[in-house]
């Protein structure tokens, strides 16, 4: 049986690394992975109040730059929007640019969707294996300038073990 230590503030990331790892282990399904990751996630770092996965489903109106929508997948949390527009708020942004954004201000990002009010600082990160685009995970806390470069690198560490554990084109 896998216990996750009490949330911190300043995780250790290299040990939560090796959790991870054993907490896939042994398991490929993207939906059975992303639920755990997320748990995983929500329970290890504090002051959260979201983690969870947008995975890439067919537009609701598609364009030819981008055919697809975020689509909700498995998080921690409240309630969530459904549906995100690639190039939409935070989420959509990072599946546009295929690259991590950093919010340490929600209320400033221009066109950020404010799907808790409670939600003050995110980062979201896309989920990319050979140069596909699967979706991003996103993570949202309720405190100003929650994240920073260091949760950035482990984080980015995290999904990359959660990639690699995981068959995403299911």
């Amino acid at each position: 049986m896998f216990t996750t230590s009490a949330a911190s503030d300043q995780p250790d990331y290299p040990m939560l690394a090796r959790q991870l790892a054993s907490v896939l282990e042994g398991e490929r399904n993207l939906v059975t992975n992303a639920a755990q990751f997320s748990a995983f996630i929500y329970s290890s770092i504090s002051d959260l109040n979201w983690a969870g996965f947008y995975l890439c489903a067919p537009a609701s109106k598609p364009d030819a730059e981008f055919p697809n929508d975020l689509l909700l997948g498995p998080f921690q949390g409240k309630v969530a929007c459904t549906r995100i527009p690639f190039k939409r708020g935070v989420c959509g942004t990072a599946a546009a640019e295929r690259r991590t954004v950093l919010v340490e201000d929600v209320h400033a990002f221009p066109g950020h969707i404010a799907c808790d009010s409670a939600s003050n600082s995110e980062i979201v990160i896309p989920l990319i294996k050979d140069g596909v685009i699967y979706g991003v995970f996103d993570i949202d806390s309720p405190r100003l300038k929650r994240f920073g470069a260091e949760d950035q690198l482990g984080l980015e560490n995290l999904l990359s073990i959660f990639i690699a554990a995981t068959d995403l084109n299911q």
